[in-house]
């Protein structure tokens, strides 16, 4: 009977010690969505930066275009 009583002890302790992985599997899988979704996040963040780059590198090169043309 103690055999029994045993045996059933360590079952629990294994289903409990098999949701303790569950939980830590779906931690780790949460945690690299997030970490996917931040690298999204900083790509958009730098291509929106590149984009301003840009535009502020066109709007120079317009305002030395007209001064030039102004100064002749």
């Amino acid at each position: 009977m103690m055999r029994i009583g045993l045996a059933l002890a360590l079952l629990g302790c294994l289903a409990l010690a098999g949701c303790g992985l569950a939980g830590t599997a779906a931690s780790t899988a949460a945690g690299a969505a997030s970490e996917a979704q931040q690298a999204r996040d900083a790509q958009r963040t730098e291509d929106k930066v590149r984009a301003q780059i840009q535009d502020a590198q066109q709007v120079d090169a317009a305002q030395r275009e007209r001064a030039e043309k102004d100064s002749q």
